[in-house]
């Protein structure tokens, strides 16, 4: 299972969505703006009136609704109707077809440079500049370049979740593993640590030593590695020699644990959200984790003894790499100031510390531990921190916690390129063909960019070389 993204896009929702430029006509060819004086001219007022109309964004916790009930209070006399359902393409296709799209749309990141490319999303740079918002400043800026295409910001960033290792301490105790062992810097040292803690039984799996969440988080590795699935321009780079390095290694890890199908069913059968999960049933030794998951895992914290560890590059600096949603305005949209000024004011420091208070109100309630708010705003996330995490009584925890907000130190994404989802399901399948030994590395990666690469081609950048 992918931890690293709760709001997954699948493949077929982006395939749906690349269809939608002939749907739509809105949409000019080669994703560029609608003309002056349409709903897409990307010319935003601070004059608000008339009915918003949001889709995917979903105010069902206290931080949702607080961030919503701040925004929509924002832009009235404007009226807000929100579709609380995921974004779906196909759905949104229909919509572009009939002129009936959403004002406002909450979409996976790594989506909005298709959309943006396919001309079905409008810049936000004027948007930004209305309401006084510098977007490098305001959210991290690896955030806002997943949601930069062609020198524009086309989305408005909300949460980025880190990923770490949280490591079961009675695991590693019995195996005679100490935390600097869990240094990815030095992946030889890995692979030692993940034999030390596994074990199996009957030929199966009974405790996985290190979990690098394959292949939900294949991207993650190649960054530790130095490579990474595309250059800056977008342009797939899946065959680096990087790359190869760090598939390698990601079936040498698995082959050291009794491979990677027998992990993947073995993880299939954990009780991740529950009472019996897998740190209680003391069934891994290490996983890659999204911060979200101390959350989760706080609802057992008497039953648990955890350590964290920061994902290291191999140049021993930290690593704090994430995905996330973001909210945007499509083209045809009737009601672009409204869409503006909301996304705005729900990502808003005012908004996250609404939404950190919210939460701080239900952690009390609920006796738990606050872990925090990784709002994809700086600004944001250390006044939560301030405000509300503190010491919870509970070291192991407050360990945890130290050490998902270290990982904001030196941020990281997939990247943005019109070709995303084409790019990450061609590595997740050539990661899935490496590590079973349908193919070695070297060969599963360069059919991987050949796939990327026509992918790439098909998109206005990759057309115009």
């Amino acid at each position: 299972m992918a931890r690293t993204n709760r709001f997954g896009i699948t493949a077929v929702s982006i395939a749906a969505a690349l269809a939608l430029a002939a749907c739509n006509p809105a949409a000019p060819s080669g994703g560029g703006a609608s003309p002056a004086g349409s709903g897409g001219s990307g010319s935003f007022s601070k004059d608000l009136s008339g009915s918003l109309k949001t889709s995917g964004y979903n105010p069902s916790d206290e931080v949702g609704k607080s961030r919503s009930d701040l925004a929509t209070k924002a832009v009235a006399p404007a009226t807000v109707t929100m579709d609380t359902t995921n974004f779906d393409a196909q759905k949104f296709a229909a919509q572009a077809a009939s002129g009936q799209v959403p004002d406002l749309i909450q979409v996976d990141r790594s989506m909005v440079p298709t959309l943006a490319d396919k001309g079905l999303i409008q810049p936000l740079d004027s948007c930004y500049s209305l309401w006084g918002v510098t977007p490098d400043q305001q959210y991290y800026p690896a955030a806002v370049k997943s949601v930069t295409f062609n020198g524009k910001v086309y989305g408005v960033p909300q949460f980025f979740q880190t990923s770490m290792l949280i490591a079961d301490k009675d695991v590693m105790q019995s195996a005679g593993v100490s935390v600097d062992q869990l240094d990815t810097s030095k992946p030889d040292e890995i692979v030692a640590a993940a034999q030390k803690m596994y074990k199996a039984s009957g030929g199966k799996p009974s405790v996985i030593g290190f979990d690098p969440d394959l292949p939900g988080s294949a991207d993650l590795w190649l960054q530790v590695f130095g490579g990474q699935s595309m250059d800056d321009k977008g342009k797939p780079t899946l065959d680096s020699g990087q790359n190869v390095t760090a598939l390698t290694w990601m079936k040498k890890l698995m082959d050291a644990q009794g491979g990677f199908a027998s992990i993947k069913s073995f993880k299939d059968s954990m009780d991740v959200f529950g009472n019996q999960n897998q740190y209680v049933k003391h069934e891994v030794g290490a996983q890659t984790w999204a911060q979200w998951y101390i959350n989760v895992l706080s609802n057992t914290k008497d039953s648990v003894h955890v350590v964290g560890a920061p994902i290291k590059t191999h140049d021993g600096k930290s690593i704090g790499y994430a995905g996330g949603t973001a909210l945007a305005v499509p083209t045809a949209a009737k009601n672009p100031s409204a869409a503006c000024a909301w996304a705005i004011k729900a990502t808003s420091l005012d908004a996250w510390k609404a939404a950190g208070d919210a939460r701080a109100e239900t952690v009390k309630q609920k006796n738990s531990i606050n872990t925090g708010l990784f709002t994809g705003s700086p600004a944001a996330d250390k006044a939560v921190r301030d405000a509300h995490v503190g010491s919870s009584g509970n070291a192991d925890f407050d360990q945890l916690i130290s050490t998902s907000y270290s990982t904001l130190e030196n941020t990281a994404t997939f990247g943005s390129s019109p070709a995303g989802q084409s790019i990450k399901d061609a590595l997740s399948n050539a990661v899935a063909v490496a590590l079973s030994g349908e193919k070695d590395p070297s060969t599963a990666l360069k059919d991987a960019q050949d796939t990327a690469m026509r992918a790439w081609q098909q998109t206005s950048l990759g057309k115009n070389g």
